[in-house]
C-alpha cells in the first residue's frame, strides 16, 4: 500500500486498497475456514467450537498480520487451533497435521482459480462491450489473484508459524519439532527482516507466477 501511495497514481491507490480489503474480508476467511473445516472433517471440532468455520472476517483477523498485508503485501490471520489427537477419522496424527495445514494454501489456489474465471468472463464481456467499469473490475481482480497466490506460497514456508512448517514437521521426529518451535519468535523476527529487504520476493514471485500460469492454462476454455 505504501508503494501505491508513493506512486501518486489515484487509480493505483484505489485498486491496491480494494484488493487489500478483499484479502482481509474474503481471502483470509476462506483460508482459515479451510483449516477449521478440514479439522472438523477429520474429527476435531476444536476450531468449530471457537467459531472458526465461518466467513466472518472478524473471527479470523490478526492485528500484526493485517498490518503485514497493508505494508508488505503479505500477512496472516489468527492461527486455527487443531487438536490432532481428536482427528479420529485418520490414523496418523502427523497426517492430520499435514492435511489441516495444507488446506489453507490449497484454499488460496482454489479461490484464485475462481477469481481468475470471473476475471476472464469479464474480459470476454469487456471485449464485446468496452464498458469502462469492467476494465476497472478486471484490474482489481488481477491484483487480488496475485496477492492471493502470493500469500498461499508464503504460507507454504517450512518454518513456524506458517502452514508449510506444519506439513514439513509432520515428517520430523517430535524432538526436532519441539526444538525448532522454541525459536519460533526469533524465526518470525528474522523473516520479517527478510520481507522488509525484499530478498524473499524473488523466489516467492517465481513460484506465484508458475502457479498463475498453470491456472491460466486450466481456464483457457474461457479466453
Amino acid at each position: 500500500m505504501f508503494s501505491a501511495i508513493m506512486s501518486g497514481n489515484l487509480l493505483t491507490i484505489i485498486l491496491t486498497a480494494f484488493s487489500i480489503l478483499v484479502m482481509l474480508f474474503v481471502v483470509f476467511p476462506l483460508h482459515e475456514s479451510a483449516h477449521a473445516l478440514t479439522a472438523k472433517l477429520l474429527g476435531d471440532d476444536t476450531a468449530e467450537r471457537q467459531g472458526r468455520i465461518t466467513l466472518n472476517p472478524f473471527a479470523h483477523l490478526d492485528l500484526i498480520g493485517t498490518i503485514g498485508i497493508i505494508l508488505f503485501r503479505v500477512g496472516w490471520a489468527k492461527p486455527v487451533p487443531v487438536n490432532t489427537r481428536r482427528c479420529t477419522k485418520i490414523k496418523s496424527e502427523k497426517a492430520a497435521m499435514a492435511l489441516t495445514a495444507a488446506a489453507g494454501p490449497l484454499a488460496n489456489v482454489l479461490s484464485s482459480l475462481v477469481f481468475l474465471i470471473i476475471e476472464k468472463i469479464l474480459i470476454v464481456n469487456y471485449n464485446a462491450s468496452g464498458a469502462q467499469v469492467l476494465y476497472y473490475l478486471i484490474l482489481a481482480l488481477e491484483l487480488i489473484i496475485q496477492i492471493d497466490l502470493y500469500n498461499g506460497v508464503f504460507n507454504l514456508l517450512p518454518i513456524p508459524p506458517f502452514d508449510g512448517s506444519r506439513v514439513f514437521f509432520a515428517f520430523l521426529p517430535q524432538k526436532y519439532y519441539f526444538a525448532i518451535m522454541q525459536y519460533e519468535q526469533y524465526i518470525m523476527i528474522g523473516l520479517l527482516v527478510l520481507m522488509y529487504t525484499g530478498i524473499l520476493s524473488i523466489p516467492f514471485q517465481f513460484i506465484t507466477d508458475a502457479i498463475y500460469t498453470l491456472l491460466d492454462l486450466i481456464t483457457k476454455f474461457i479466453c
